[in-house]
């Protein structure tokens, strides 16, 4: 039997991360100790009451049955938080819709909304899930510049006046990843007037919301006036409180946006194991406590690194946020050779720039998942790299 692919398949490539792995696991068997600063994955375990929690519920029989649109106790726990994170008033019934983790919402999103042609705003380089939203929807990306000279925020105005009126979806993650840049209330401000000019609609992805290490809270794209009239915001559990492989997540916003991805969903999957939602109930309602915690931890393995890094002759893209460090490296090699290089040589493993889009070339991401004397260690390691010579 032929087995023959879809065409649509071709837009999918092999992630690089697996290649990564396997030849990490190669040097570590001939007895290379290794710093793995690849996948954001949190290296903290999640706060103890939520454990607990999620313990206890899964104990129970009833607990087993389909939750299909979600439980009503995790809407109003979402709107409790954004309340109190970021003064934004949240409907539970209306403008809110759980999602399978991040991932799953940021891929099937584009179907809700994009038609095969359509253009979507995003920026090079991005996360990679946007494209593959963006293609399995059969819609058309626009790349905004993300560069020092606009602090790192895509760049709006570069956006050319025909592609803007064809725009249907723009796409924004602040801080980022792999870009760590930090929004501003006045940077949203236009983003809103931006997407009322030209009936484009916004999502923000706020997975790294509570990783900032400057100011008094998170800044919410919902909280900007006029937000709401024109887009969401997708946030998750996975990062702010370590329940990565819980798979919670959520988009929240204009209700009638919310309505068509619930239809959508309704398509799509069955709701998440109910215990899994009271647990996330406990971390938002605990947010405060958790989160700081989280930062100060955050705070410092971030100094670290940027510091190191620098020191280094690197060129670390500035943050006061986030959960990676994107560092322009000095040396004239393939970001992805010096990815293998790095682990064969010193044990140290990054992410290629390249793996976000073509304006990675000459950059690595690192994450900051290894406690802070890890990290000083990781930076150790490449002040040994020798074969490498500078630019």
């Amino acid at each position: 039997m032929k087995i023959v692919p879809s065409k649509k398949m071709s837009l999918f490539t092999p992630a690089i991360f697996g290649d990564l792995k396997n030849f990490a696991r190669e040097q570590q068997a001939k007895g290379m100790t290794l710093i793995d600063l690849s996948l954001g994955s949190p290296d903290l375990p999640p706060h103890d009451k939520i454990r607990e929690h999620l313990s206890d519920r899964a104990g129970l029989a009833e607990s087993y049955g389909y939750t299909l649109t979600g439980t009503q106790r995790f809407y109003e726990a979402v709107s409790r938080y954004y309340k109190r994170r970021s003064n934004v008033d949240l409907d539970p019934a209306t403008e809110i819709i759980q999602t399978i983790g991040s991932q799953e919402g940021l891929v099937h999103l584009p179907i809700a909304f994009c038609d095969p042609g359509d253009i979507v705003l995003s920026t090079n380089p991005a996360y990679v899930a946007y494209d593959a939203g963006i293609h399995l929807a059969g819609a058309t990306p626009y790349y905004m510049p993300q560069t020092a000279d606009n602090n790192y925020l895509p760049d709006l105005d570069a956006v050319p006046e025909d592609i803007a009126q064809k725009a249907k979806l723009l796409i924004l993650n602040l801080p980022g990843n792999p870009v760590p840049a930090m929004p501003s209330l006045a940077y949203f401000e236009k983003v809103v007037a931006f997407a009322k000019k030209y009936n484009i609609i916004v999502l923000h992805d706020a997975a790294y919301s509570e990783f900032y290490f400057t100011g008094d809270g998170p800044i919410s794209f919902l909280a900007t006036p006029g937000a709401k009239e024109v887009g969401m915001e997708i946030n998750s559990l996975s990062k702010s409180f370590s329940l990565a492989g819980t798979r919670i997540a959520y988009i929240a916003g204009n209700a009638e946006m919310i309505a068509i991805i619930k239809q959508l969903k309704s398509n799509l999957d069955f709701g998440i194991f109910e215990p899994i939602q009271d647990a996330a109930v406990v971390a938002l309602d605990n947010a405060e406590e958790i989160t700081e915690s989280l930062r100060a931890t955050f705070s410092e393995r971030h100094k670290t690194l940027m510091n190191g890094l620098q020191a280094l002759g690197w060129d670390a893209a500035p943050s006061d946020g986030g959960m990676f460090v994107w560092a322009k490296y000095p040396y004239d090699i393939d970001c992805t050779e010096l990815a293998f290089q790095l682990i064969e040589q010193v044990g140290v493993v990054t992410v290629p720039g390249t793996v976000f889009g073509t304006a990675g070339q000459g950059y690595l991401r690192l994450a900051l998942v290894q406690p802070k004397e890890l990290l000083q260690e990781a930076v150790d390691r490449l002040a040994q790299v020798k074969l490498l010579a500078k630019n």
